[in-house]
């Protein structure tokens, strides 16, 4: 079973997310036979590689939110966070672009660490107030993984895995993602937003009995003489324990 997830970094409510279908991974008795992929999105492709200003502020600005609504839009989410486990302080979050971030996954892919990868980001980003659009902090992130630092810098430094990021977030208009995080099961299952780890279990449960269930396509065949004698068999004609029909 293959799955996909398109996330940005910058989003929230992705992590949560991520936390609660690893949950319900875990307790899927099949997750040894279970392909994740992480694809990238961008919830706001326009910002600024930095903002010098606090995310609550950010937010207010751009978004016309006045700043008590914001908030208390922080106060919920990360009461929603804390009950997965995660420490969100939305007061030391930097708001940056996530697109170098984004590029660092594709590579950090090739040394098949994407997933530490964007675990990495994320709690930096959400928990610990680290800068995902430094390539300092992502050569640190890389080296912690075992990747050369030198070659993070280089790579990020230039435009390579620009494509693949971009190609990332146009499947993802195209499969009819307009929001993240957004799950994709064997490319027959869509599943939009944080669901509850319940919802997770359903779906892998429901999406690995129809990928172990065989069905049978039978032709309209004649029923003329016996397969043996090779004159007039039918066409969906099959041979059994019991000899051939």
């Amino acid at each position: 079973m293959k799955i996909e997830i398109w996330s940005d970094i910058a989003c929230p409510w992705c992590y949560i997310g991520k936390r609660r279908f690893e949950t319900a991974l875990e307790g899927f008795a099949h997750k040894d036979e279970v392909e994740v992929r992480w694809r990238s999105f961008q919830l706001d492709p326009s910002l600024p590689d930095h903002v010098e200003e606090s995310e609550a502020a950010y937010l207010s600005r751009t978004k016309g939110m006045p700043p008590e609504a914001v908030k208390q839009m922080f106060a919920q989410v990360s009461e929603q966070a804390s009950g997965e486990g995660l420490s969100y302080d939305f007061d030391s979050v930097v708001v940056a672009n996530s697109f170098t971030a984004h590029r660092f996954l594709h590579f950090a892919q090739t040394h098949g660490v994407m997933a530490e990868a964007e675990e990495a980001l994320m709690s930096g980003h959400f928990e610990t107030g680290r800068d995902i659009g430094s390539i300092d902090y992502l050569a640190e992130v890389g080296e912690s993984l075992g990747i050369d630092p030198a070659e993070t810098r280089r790579v990020l430094e230039s435009n390579e895995y620009t494509r693949a990021v971009e190609a990332d977030i146009a499947e993802a208009r195209a499969l009819g993602a307009n929001g993240v995080p957004f799950f994709v099961i064997d490319r027959k299952y869509g599943i939009s937003g944080a669901q509850q780890s319940e919802t997770f279990s359903r779906a892998l449960d429901t999406a690995w009995e129809e990928s172990s269930t065989l069905t049978v396509l039978s032709g309209a065949g004649s029923t003329g003489a016996d397969a043996s004698d090779g004159a007039d068999a039918p066409s969906g004609a099959v041979c059994g324990p019991e000899g051939c029909d």
